[in-house]
């Protein structure tokens, strides 16, 4: 029986920010929260990149990590338990580049009791068919998001929408800077993204697309902002790293 997705309260952190389990030692308090999302997991393990990089620019910040992680069997070995333990539902972040991969992911995924959803999120460029067969192939019992990047979001949404996703997130878009002569891609963070997400959020209410935003919600009023623009959810990331008052 297909779980529906209900978020208690609007509020959670973004994929990537608070590790792969909630985590009361790290001085955050979720009480405002909805819902934990994991950091991304692969089904293999994944090693950090070679030169991680961090480069500020005005409005944010460019990372570059590598997305490293255990893979899921490791992942699910330490902190299943604590999932089931924990006061938030567990929405776990999958990195869906190989749908078959991920099928088997979402599969290990539909006996964990507290697991509410599973977002799914993309490498740079990926056809719009490989996403869509990740939906034909996961679909069942546990609510899927598809994290797109904002060019992908009102273009590929609608469909993935009336195929059986469960909602679409936004993914923190890519970029570019040069450091010590080199060109360095990676995620970008910080609230000069706000503007652009806050529009896409709008146009895909307007069409009826069940949009948790992101990317740039930096305070409470950017979250407040989200959800009048139309937004069912709200998912905050590098402002959580930064001195409460100042926090979504």
């Amino acid at each position: 029986m297909k779980r529906d997705l209900y978020f208690s309260k609007p509020i959670m952190n973004a994929a990537g920010s608070l590790g792969f389990a909630p985590d009361p030692r790290n001085g955050i308090p979720l009480d405002s929260f909805g819902a934990f999302v994991t950091n991304p997991i692969s089904f293999r393990s994944r090693m950090p990149t070679a030169q991680p990089a961090m480069i500020e620019f005005p409005g944010g910040f460019l990372l570059h990590t590598g997305l490293p992680n255990p893979g899921l069997s490791a992942v699910l070995k330490k902190h299943s338990a604590r999932w089931n333990r924990a006061d938030l539902p567990i929405i776990v972040n999958l990195m869906a580049d190989r749908p078959e991969e991920t099928m088997n992911m979402v599969r290990m995924l539909e006996s964990i009791e507290n697991v509410m959803a599973v977002e799914l999120g993309f490498a740079p460029l990926l056809a719009d068919d490989i996403i869509l067969l990740n939906l034909e192939m996961c679909v069942g019992e546990i609510p899927l998001i598809f994290s797109l990047p904002i060019e992908q979001v009102l273009s590929l949404g609608p469909k993935l929408i009336q195929d059986g996703a469960a909602a679409i997130s936004i993914s923190s878009p890519r970029g570019a800077l040069m450091k010590n002569n080199n060109l360095i891609t990676g995620r970008l963070y910080g609230r000069s993204l706000l503007p652009r997400s806050l529009d896409i959020v709008h146009s895909a209410a307007m069409l009826e697309i069940p949009i948790i935003g992101s990317c740039g919600v930096w305070t409470d009023k950017d979250a407040a902002d989200m959800l009048s623009a139309g937004a069912m959810a709200v998912q905050t990331d590098v402002s959580l790293w930064v001195p409460k008052e100042t926090s979504a």
